[in-house]
């Protein structure tokens, strides 16, 4: 099909006018560039927000108690009630679909009052008494020496983990931090380990304000008692929280008599649903960068068209000599389509060339800066470049078509008389 005179013909067509064939190309090259960059956006945008949600976003839920909005079996309307420690172990045992089910108490706050002390050094820090699988559920970085452990739980451990901003405040730049002890609202606990989350979605600089104490310990040195203030709770790998949540509710709905359609009493938060909704918007996105990218496309393929039935015009004459010579309408159709194929196919190409080396860039940017906020890794991937190849094949098809058309319809008589 593409024969050494062939080529050698396509290429003087095109060398007979380099300007208005570089202008011409350049209308796909843009249009091609312009859809793979909004596309490696697109993925930035998605990779920055979802990393931010981490491993336990994907399938987990924060669940807590709030007053009732129905009065039931005797007990009133707006009633305040309390999970209690016997709750998890119920979860546990009747909602096997779990992976984790973490108790949780929460006692201050880094924008509150001071409760930590470390000899003349205060400051106000978040204080969660945790069980160790939350470090499962919430990926984070042990910087130095360890997380909770079981035997800290059930030892009642004065032990701690803290976060960096902690250290900052409490420690200088060469004191030793594993080992030491700080005051807790007057109780004192040693230091066993420092940390840094690893992917937020959260408040940032509340979790580098956070202390880590196992959870039994919380509850006995605040008198707690055997209340859970929160819990996060995981499902296993192949099983979506959002579809067995409601075993949950109804569960503790029966535990501390709540009326089965009371959907007030108990509060949650399902991160593997809003990760979904995310997922959803940025394939919404993903769409609208193809329709924008195509129609900037197209106005390059339309120029090629409009290009290629200039350049028939120009050729009428030799067009009508291979006709009398002998030449089939089909000859002459696809002459004129593979040149409009090889000017699309190669413009094309430079321009996924040059997205490419704009995306590698941008990368290279963004690991020498650090991470940015909400974008991380713009990207596409192989399927994006082969439909890429696909869209451009079919565009170079399309722009010869009406030129080619309009050769074959030509008379060999009528063309020879053209000057």
């Amino acid at each position: 099909m593409f024969s050494k005179d062939r080529w050698a013909e396509i290429l003087e067509a095109l060398n007979a006018n380099k300007v208005r064939t570089f202008l011409t190309a350049f209308g796909v090259f843009w249009g091609i560039t312009i859809l793979v960059l909004l596309l490696a956006l697109t993925n930035g945008l998605r990779n920055g927000v979802t990393s931010g949600f981490g491993d336990f976003a994907t399938n987990s839920m924060f669940m807590w108690t709030q007053g009732t909005s129905k009065a039931y079996k005797g007990l009133p309307k707006s009633r305040r009630f309390n999970y209690k420690i016997d709750d998890i172990e119920a979860i546990k045992a009747q909602v096997p679909e779990l992976k984790y089910v973490s108790p949780r108490n929460q006692l201050g706050g880094y924008n509150g009052d001071n409760n930590v002390i470390r000899g003349t050094k205060t400051g106000a820090f978040q204080i969660y008494g945790d069980y160790p699988e939350f470090i499962k559920q919430k990926p984070m970085d042990i910087l130095q020496g360890r997380f909770l452990s079981h035997s800290d739980i059930d030892a009642k451990r004065k032990v701690c983990v803290i976060g960096p901003d902690v250290v900052k405040g409490l420690y200088g730049k060469t004191e030793e931090i594993i080992g030491s002890y700080i005051k807790i609202n007057g109780v004192n606990f040693m230091v066993v380990g420092t940390f840094k989350i690893t992917n937020s979605q959260g408040d940032s600089e509340e979790e580098a304000n956070t202390i880590f104490i196992p959870f039994t310990t919380f509850n006995q040195a605040f008198n707690f008692g055997d209340t859970v203030g929160w819990m996060a709770i995981t499902a296993n790998d192949k099983v979506s929280i959002t579809d067995v949540k409601e075993s949950v509710f109804t569960l503790m709905k029966s535990r501390h008599t709540i009326h089965p359609e009371d959907d007030r009493a108990i509060g949650h938060f399902d991160l593997a649903k809003e990760f979904g909704k995310i997922n959803g918007l940025f394939s919404i996105l993903a769409i609208v960068g193809y329709f924008v990218g195509a129609l900037v496309l197209m106005s390059g393929i339309i120029g090629i068209s409009n290009i290629m039935l200039i350049v028939v015009k120009e050729r009428t004459k030799e067009i009508g000599v291979r006709r009398a010579l002998g030449a089939t309408p089909w000859t002459i159709k696809g002459q004129i389509l593979q040149e409009s194929l090889i000017l699309t196919i190669l413009s094309g190409m430079v321009g996924i060339s040059f997205a490419a080396f704009a995306i590698w860039v941008m990368n290279s940017i963004l690991d020498n800066v650090g991470p940015v906020e909400n974008f991380a890794n713009p990207s596409v991937s192989m399927q994006v470049v082969f439909t890429a190849l696909i869209i451009l094949v079919v565009s170079g098809l399309l722009a010869g078509l009406i030129p080619a058309n309009s050769a074959t319809k030509m008379k060999p008589v009528d063309a020879l008389r053209i000057e």
